[in-house]
């Protein structure tokens, strides 16, 4: 028996998910996991480097790495793709000047062959700002039609603000995860 296999046989027993939140800084992704947990989102700073929260959703733990998104940090991303079950790229939609940016780092994640087996949940975030981009409308500046048809993926219009959208993006996400790696038992 491998190391794969008692890893898997251990997480299985655990039912824990490993889940990497990444995107562009400002993009929202602390706020979301603030209030997917219930605490206080009236004051966030930048994340310098990554925080961990560890959350019972459903039946299942989850351990979200909320990565920072600055562009100093990005390069540093890949140092938290190991036994990444779902990874959740967070977009600005109304942050119209740095949609380039954001598929060019989007698509960069998507060729780690460490991240392959991941699902995918896109956050077409700040939903609830005027002038933002529709959830299509991000999926196609966001090119995810070209996508590799093997990666599992959903893109969900969401406001980290209002908790708009975040449980149908999380649902989807952790039944996928489960379906993969516990077959839904």
């Amino acid at each position: 028996m491998g190391l794969l296999s008692i890893i898997r046989k251990i997480k299985r027993k655990e039912k824990e998910m490993r889940i990497l939140m990444v995107g562009l800084d400002n993009s929202g992704k602390t706020t979301i996991v603030l209030k997917i947990n219930g605490e206080d989102t009236s004051v966030i700073s930048p994340t310098l480097g990554f925080n961990i929260k560890t959350i019972t959703y459903q039946k299942y733990t989850l351990n979200i790495w909320d990565v920072g998104g600055q562009k100093t940090i990005r390069s540093y991303w890949r140092n938290y793709f190991e036994q990444t079950d779902g990874l959740v790229w967070v977009v600005d939609s109304s942050d119209l000047r740095r949609l380039d940016d954001c598929r060019y780092e989007l698509h960069n994640l998507l060729k780690e062959e460490r991240l392959s087996g991941a699902s995918l949940l896109i956050f077409a975030n700040k939903q609830d700002i005027q002038g933002a981009l529709s959830p299509d409308e991000i999926a196609k500046v966001l090119n995810l039609e070209a996508m590799d048809n093997s990666r599992h993926w959903r893109i969900v219009g969401c406001s980290a603000y209002t908790g708009d959208g975040l449980l149908e993006g999380f649902d989807w996400l952790v039944q996928d995860v489960a379906s993969r790696i516990y077959m839904l038992d």
